[in-house]
């Protein structure tokens, strides 16, 4: 592998969601992450979040097991792992554990409600930890049920995302210090620190939480998704005043809506007279009308329609292996720029190796094997 983070060394546990995405995010930036799996099996071209990483299997329920991932434990930079509280203490791979083995290790836990906490030993998906931050609410037409970001709200913009960002400050501290440290990323910390500008507005008394009622909700009738004439969709958005301008100028509005683009109360008249005008023609007529210009109008795309934009193709934001359409590593870097990531590996498919890499001779391996530690 190559790219900046080339020689940086990352032991994941196997898990869902968030934790995976950072470890595919190190990976495809050249980490060299080691995912202790629990069972061997079959490669799967469609598990990208395993992309570029190795696996190895280990029955963490012996204590060879638990040895050997104290093994890679003492020769890595990271650790990562997504269970509830307390799991891997149980195990005997806890915080002091690790660290006890190697005290430079920064110790990466990702969970929703967080290490601690009157439901921190609950279970919870994106849309529990959204719904006690606030986030959810805001979410949604004014007259029906919250709308659930997909899971992006929670697990990957305040999971993933934070959890990576602790991790590389902690890296960063370490280089000072010489010392590791634990670094307990909860969903529902990060996605309250995503809303920053929000509570600023609250404070100001300029948000209500009344849904389609302010700037960014669907309130503005500039900033909003419309229906085409075909069933299909534009994204309009020219917050600025001269972009809104441009808008009007394309889409031939009434020019004096220029000078009063930010009075609330014509919005909701304005919202239906907006909609009226994009049903006259189909959505990619319109991405035509607004081609190359500043207005901010721009298709709405299906998951398969996206990866053939011409923009999209033009800078290789997707490409395909084995038949798996998938994002490219990102971001971009000008000097150390990351290779194609390898395809997602056979879970334990890279067991002798990683084990051989730690001084296991042959002999060794194979009574593993024999014994069940290695599964």
């Amino acid at each position: 592998m190559t790219g900046p983070l080339d020689g940086l060394k990352i032991v994941e546990m196997q898990g869902l969601g968030p934790a995976p995405l950072a470890g595919q995010f190190l990976a495809d930036l050249g980490a060299e992450v080691t995912l202790i799996t629990r069972k061997s099996g079959q490669a799967d071209p469609a598990d990208i979040n395993t992309r570029g990483k190795r696996s190895i299997a280990l029955n963490l329920k012996t204590g060879e097991g638990i040895d050997i991932a104290l093994d890679l434990v003492a020769r890595s930079d990271v650790l990562i792992e997504g269970f509830r509280p307390g799991v891997m203490e149980r195990m005997g791979l806890g915080p002091q554990d690790c660290l006890k083995a190697n005290p430079r290790l920064i110790y990466g836990r990702m969970t929703g409600w967080g290490q601690d906490g009157p439901l921190a030993q609950t279970a919870g998906h994106d849309i529990n930890y959204l719904g006690l931050t606030g986030f959810l609410q805001a979410i949604g037409p004014k007259d029906g049920v919250p709308h659930p970001p997909l899971n992006i709200g929670a697990d990957y913009a305040g999971g993933t995302m934070f959890l990576l960002f602790g991790i590389m400050a902690a890296l960063y501290e370490r280089d000072r210090s010489g010392q590791g440290q634990v670094v307990d990323a909860a969903m529902v910390d990060g996605a309250s620190a995503l809303m920053a500008l929000i509570h600023g507005w609250i404070a100001r008394g300029a948000w209500s939480e009344t849904r389609e009622a302010n700037l960014l909700d669907g309130g503005a009738p500039f900033y909003r998704a419309y229906e085409c004439a075909d069933g299909k969709f534009l994204a309009v958005g020219p917050l600025e005043p001269q972009f809104f301008a441009e808008l009007v100028r394309r889409a031939d509005l009434p020019e004096d809506h220029e000078a009063s683009q930010y009075g609330s109360a014509t919005w909701p008249d304005r919202r239906e007279a907006y909609a009226a005008l994009f049903r006259q023609k189909t959505r990619d007529d319109w991405a035509a009308i607004f081609e190359g210009s500043d207005a901010c109008a721009t298709p709405v795309l299906g998951w398969s329609e996206a990866p053939q934009h011409p923009h999209m193709a033009a800078r290789g934001t997707f490409y395909d292996a084995d038949g798996v359409t998938q994002a490219a590593p990102a971001p971009r870097f000008s000097r150390s720029a990351p290779d194609r990531p390898a395809p997602p590996p056979a879970p334990g498919g890279d067991t002798a190796s990683v084990l051989e890499g730690l001084g296991y001779d042959e002999d060794r391996i194979a009574a593993l094997r024999a014994a069940g530690v290695l599964t």
